[in-house]
């Protein structure tokens, strides 16, 4: 019987050689003005193996950016880095796309290196601190509230990332919905507190998330476009009651727009089966995260409870990951102190076995 892991799979128009992917990871590796240098080249060249990667998350405005050296994709310069990523990754024979991440409130002023406004959808700061520039954890900004009125044109600024990744010849986008960023501020009680349309009710608050998906799927076709979810998870002071209530609305709400995928953190919640909630209610194929193993992620494909599953912390230290898991071979430790510092350290320096 063949390996679930190493059997094709296709997501939109994405073949996928085998079902490993490569989770969307921070690495603060960006060069100056946010673009992607040689060494963000030779990282993501490493790893192509991968059925798909997923980028770390990149920001589709100078207004998205919170966290330091992390890369753009809306100035003629952050393109030209994109490309070169991608043309190694496709010379290796691999499939990369974008994650689209918008920090919204979540923002230390001092990692931009440049004046911009803070936003979210309500005037409320993030709960949690984020790391400075010298990676001490720092008090994020208070944000200002996003007008209605506003919201089409930054859902546009989603549309144009998306452009311009297909521009630098990616092969697709992710919208990041999770964490505590934009999207999922839009989508979470805790930082949503608007009275308009886009507030109070699921309903309403799942208004803008699915207004940037179809402008997303209407810049470059909803094929191309994926979507990262976490239910559940607290990160950057998120409500986690009752998540059902706001995603099987969201889910439902998505379901005409045909997205290649849904990669779904599942945080293992005692009082929901996540992916059986996103089955029951999405015919999207789902790529699986969080913790997995080999043998896990077969269990998963095997009961078809997922059609792909991604790799973050193993893919650091493992280039080779994919060779490994085929041929059995022990994982490399990743170095921790090494995740977020400048420099090829705990980045590209990982051997194959």
């Amino acid at each position: 019987m063949s390996d679930p892991l190493f059997t094709p799979v296709t997501l939109g128009v994405l073949k996928l050689s085998n079902r490993i992917a490569m989770s969307p990871m921070t690495r603060d590796r960006a060069g100056p003005d946010d673009v992607p240098n040689d060494m963000m080249v030779e990282y993501y060249r490493q790893r192509a193996s991968a059925g798909l990667i997923v980028t770390e998350g990149v920001q589709p405005s100078a207004v998205g950016k919170g966290y330091w050296r992390t890369p753009g994709i809306w100035s003629d310069a952050q393109i030209a880095g994109w490309a070169r990523v991608a043309d190694a990754v496709h010379a290796e024979g691999g499939q990369i796309v974008m994650q689209i991440m918008h920090c919204g409130r979540v923002v230390v002023p001092a990692n931009r290196g440049y004046e911009a406004d803070v936003i979210a959808p309500s005037a409320l700061p993030c709960p949690d601190k984020v790391p400075g520039p010298d990676g001490v954890p720092a008090e994020t900004a208070l944000p200002r509230a996003l007008a209605a009125d506003e919201l089409p044109a930054l859902a546009a600024e989603f549309a144009t990332a998306a452009r311009n990744a297909r521009a630098a010849g990616i092969d697709g986008v992710e919208l990041h919905a999770s964490s505590g960023y934009l999207i999922n501020q839009f989508l979470n009680p805790a930082s949503n507190h608007r009275t308009d349309a886009f507030g109070g009710s699921a309903e309403n608050r799942i208004r803008f998330p699915v207004m940037v998906l179809q402008a997303m799927a209407d810049a470059i076709g909803a094929d191309r476009v994926g979507l990262r979810f976490s239910p559940g998870n607290p990160y950057n002071g998120m409500d986690v009651s009752n998540p059902a209530d706001t995603f099987i609305p969201l889910l439902k709400a998505m379901a005409p727009l045909d997205l290649a995928y849904l990669h779904v953190l599942d945080m293992g919640l005692a009082e929901l089966d996540t992916l059986a909630m996103v089955r029951a209610n999405s015919a999207t194929p789902i790529i699986v995260n969080n913790m997995l193993t080999a043998d896990t992620g077969r269990a998963l494909i095997e009961a078809g409870r997922a059609d792909a599953v991604s790799f973050g912390r193993a893919f650091i230290a493992n280039p080779d990951l994919v060779t490994r898991l085929k041929n059995g071979t022990p994982l490399a430790a990743m170095n921790g102190d090494a995740l977020y510092t400048p420099g090829a350290a705990g980045y590209t320096d990982y051997p194959n076995a």
